[in-house]
């Protein structure tokens, strides 16, 4: 058996931090859809477990999702098992994407049928949120409210496909320096709609989603990496009609009404590329 699949990059249309919980991670209230933009993953029986990454052989230790998500079910199930596994990486790295997180949660899906393990989709979802806070999402796509640390998914109906150009300046952000930065920050704690921005962005009122959108985690990233800020600006000079970074950077989004004014706008935009969010 040979299996080949598509891990599709995220955005955040919006990330709110609620506060600090208990066990230390921030409580989330987001809205989040899946991207065309996708790395490729192919699956094949073997005796080891091997990974290359755009034809490079990595080790199997450290802390690389897809080898973690390996032995995760490995340690699940209590079953041995090998595979060679190929990954044509496509998304950016450190950029708020979600492209480790997309890997991890295909490379569980994936695994779960090559192996002929029959876990539920419940239990590797279980296995998903001790991997990442975005795996979970990854597993199901779509269009989506997230909260929580990602434990709490609330899938959204008529996901629409809008066009994008984005870019991922500086090579990408550290997520634990972006919360950090919100940490010592004090910033303050703002109310956000988020069945009203979800209305709006399948009506393709993207003035109306600019207005109900919000991204917690921009100011910080953007005192970390100023570039970010004057990258907004940009596209918005462009003619975008929505402009956000995601997650915790330091990809910036700009949304356009047709694919040819995304496409023109990367274009002016050193290392911006086009892309379009998933329909259902």
């Amino acid at each position: 058996m040979r299996i080949s699949i598509k891990a599709h990059a995220k955005i955040n249309w919006s990330l709110n931090i609620l506060g600090l919980r208990p066990d230390g991670y921030h409580e989330l209230d987001m809205l989040m859809q899946s991207l065309e933009l996708h790395d490729e993953l192919i699956f094949e029986p073997a005796r080891w477990l091997t990974l290359s990454v755009n034809g490079q052989a990595l080790p199997v230790g450290g802390r690389n999702l897809i080898i973690r998500a390996a032995n995760a079910l490995i340690e699940a199930t209590g079953e041995r098992r090998g595979a060679r596994i190929q990954l044509k990486k496509h998304i950016p790295v450190r950029a708020g994407l979600g492209g480790g997180s997309a890997d991890c949660a295909m490379t569980l899906l994936a695994l779960n049928r090559l192996w002929s393990l029959r876990l539920s989709m419940d239990k590797l979802m279980d296995i998903g949120r001790t991997l990442g806070a975005d795996v979970p999402f990854c597993m199901t796509g779509g269009l989506a409210r997230v909260q929580g640390v990602g434990e709490r998914l609330s899938p959204l109906p008529g996901a629409p496909s809008i066009p994008l150009a984005m870019v991922t300046p500086g090579g990408g952000l550290s997520t634990p320096a972006v919360f950090r930065a919100w940490d010592e920050g004090r910033y303050p704690i703002a109310p956000m709609d988020v069945p009203a921005l979800a209305d709006a962005l399948a009506r393709g009122d993207l003035e109306s989603a600019q207005a109900l959108s919000f991204n917690a985690l921009e100011p910080p990233a953007i005192r970390l990496m100023p570039e970010i800020g004057r990258i907004m600006r940009d596209f918005g000079s462009l003619g975008a009609r929505m402009v956000r970074m995601t997650g915790s950077g330091s990809t910036v989004f700009a949304a356009f009404d047709t694919f040819e004014q995304a496409s023109a706008a990367a274009a002016q935009v050193p290392g911006a590329i086009a892309t379009r969010t998933r329909a259902d």
